[in-house]
């Protein structure tokens, strides 16, 4: 019969509790909680996502060409400036930032009749330069990049860099053992910040390994100027404890599984025996302690069916052979971990 936590001396049981408090503590100074991020609606994104035939509209840095019907004196050639603005000459500075080519010929026109008549202007773009979209988070190069045409999302990812390490692994269905399938190296998520140039502020996450795995065109949606993308951090983790190879936090995701979690922490070893009953600890909420759940190694596998739903701050802890070693767990127990949980690991 293994131990129990209330068996412990009270020093004992006060040094644990300390550890665990450092720990949090600690984990909440280096890890702050990321804002909470819903996902939107698939009609939400086909609506934020701007039409292929929309027309372009000028911005700041653009160079543009002027060119006045019948009067090839007044033919010029301007950068928008940071202003969003041009200088002519004569009618000395106006707005075209953010119109349309067809919208600033009628500026300029507008600016020129009050020095001319019958004035005919067209605007043609030499180098486009305004396509800015600015990357962050946790990617390999995050910062301002810049397009030649229309940036769509996986464009942006793919430059920016996702770490692979983060993007790999399955993540596991009830009912099945499930074995690894793979890996698709973009971010579970990312969140788009948009601004209108009214100033509106529109949010929108993407789920964006979901939509490419389900070929969703939606993955590589076309993006519009200063969009601002951010890939939150890894923030799922369960903890792979006891007689494995390389025990810590690994990264959860929808399709992590049992078999992928151990084989990612080196395998067990040799002090866990030929069949060792594998606890998972399955996190508790509040007041109430998480549940144990018992699953033999030898059933892993043999890939039998396992009713398995593994959730953040989830436990896998695999013991040594004749014994539960609490000392061991203790020692490397995750900040995920509570009072509740580390009751549970050791109470069977």
């Amino acid at each position: 019969m293994g131990l129990r936590l209330a068996s412990f001396p009270a020093s004992g049981f006060l040094f644990a509790a300390a550890f665990l408090a450092a720990s949090s503590a600690t984990h909440a100074q280096t890890s702050p909680p990321a804002p909470e991020l819903k996902q939107n609606p698939i009609a939400l994104l086909r609506a934020f996502e701007p039409a292929a035939d929309q027309e372009y509209q000028l911005g700041r840095g653009d160079e543009i060409s002027i060119e006045v019907i019948g009067r090839p004196e007044l033919g010029s050639k301007h950068v928008i400036g940071p202003d969003g603005r041009i200088t002519l000459s004569i009618a000395g500075p106006i707005l075209l930032a953010d119109k349309t080519r067809e919208q600033a010929a009628a500026e300029i026109e507008t600016a020129l009749g009050k020095y001319y008549s019958n004035v005919s202007v067209s605007v043609g773009v030499d180098h486009y330069t305004s396509n800015h979209i600015t990357l962050m988070g946790d990617v390999e190069h995050p910062g301002l990049m810049a397009f030649d045409d229309t940036p769509t999302l996986l464009e942006v990812i793919s430059r920016g860099g996702y770490p692979p390490q983060l993007a790999s692994g399955t993540i596991g269905t009830p009912g099945t053992a499930g074995k690894a399938t793979g890996s698709v190296t973009v971010p579970e998520e990312c969140v788009i910040y948009r601004i209108d140039p009214q100033g509106n502020q529109t949010v929108v996450t993407v789920q964006l390994r979901s939509l490419v795995e389900a070929g969703d065109p939606l993955a590589d949606m076309r993006l519009r100027r200063d969009d601002r993308i951010v890939v939150p951090g890894q923030q799922h983790f369960v903890s792979v404890l006891g007689q494995v190879t390389a025990p810590g936090n690994r990264p959860l995701d929808r399709k992590s599984t049992l078999p992928q979690l151990l084989a990612d922490a080196g395998g067990i070893t040799d002090k866990a025996g030929r069949n060792p009953e594998i606890r998972i600890i399955h996190h508790g909420t509040g007041a109430s302690p998480g549940k144990t759940q018992i699953i033999r190694y030898k059933d892993v596998l043999d890939d039998k069916p396992i009713e398995l739903t593994l959730q953040s701050g989830d436990i896998i802890f695999v013991p040594q052979s004749g014994l539960t070693s609490v000392g061991y767990f203790f020692q490397k127990i995750s900040p995920l971990v509570t009072l509740f949980t580390a009751s549970a690991i050791i109470t069977q």
